[in-house]
């Protein structure tokens, strides 16, 4: 069975950079599984397994626009230090969840700290970096019907959420 919108498929992957710096495995971990069609993964990883099938291995180079997308610059703010009430200390690579105008909440990363503002970026951690994937992909059948009402894979034996 060929790799098609709605399939629920399993692969094994390294991802590095494009300085051959590894960034991310599945080695010694379960397959990473996702409902092909649904953008439960990046758009240029996905098009490039329509149409593989079990066995079949490659290496993926996708684009940062077709990955994480470019860097917004829009995304990367100074904050004054005092927006951290209650933490004492602040380092370069925390995380924290950012209010947005709408009430909902976004990850952002702290990028650079001075005595009186913090620098945030809301770019995903991959966004303007060309990827390198190499996958084998593991397993393909047809999604159930409930994986498709949920628009994403479930585990052995039902859901996980």
């Amino acid at each position: 069975m060929s790799i098609k919108d709605n399939s629920a498929v399993s692969f094994h992957y390294s991802l590095a950079d494009d300085e051959g710096q590894q960034l991310d495995s599945s080695a010694g971990k379960e397959p990473l599984a996702y409902l092909h069609g649904a953008g439960n993964i990046i758009p240029g990883l996905e098009n490039a397994l329509t149409g593989k099938a079990v066995g079949d291995s490659m290496t993926v180079a996708v684009s940062a626009a077709e990955g994480y997308g470019e860097v917004q610059q829009e995304l990367i703010q100074d904050v004054p230090r005092t927006s951290f009430q209650g933490v004492e200390q602040i380092e370069v690579g925390m995380q924290f969840e950012a209010q947005t105008g709408q009430g909902g909440t976004v990850p952002v990363t702290v990028t650079a700290v001075t005595d009186e503002t913090v620098t945030v970026d809301g770019n995903h951690p991959l966004a303007g970096k060309n990827l390198n994937f190499d996958v084998s992909i593991e397993a393909v059948r047809d999604a159930t019907a409930e994986e498709l009402e949920h628009g994403h894979v479930h585990g052995p034996g039902g859901h996980e959420h």
